[in-house]
């Protein structure tokens, strides 16, 4: 999936602590940094 500058992302949840999820949509109305990146041993 690409996103442009200005796109919407999409919903998405990530594992948190003692079994809570955080959302996307917890941080409507924030503003947020999202950075993802390859794991250090992958050739990307």
């Amino acid at each position: 999936m690409v996103l442009h500058v200005g796109d919407k992302a999409p919903e998405f949840f990530l594992p948190a602590t003692k079994k809570h999820q955080v959302r996307l949509s917890d941080f409507v109305g924030k503003n947020i940094v999202l950075v993802f990146f390859p794991l250090a041993w992958t050739p990307i």
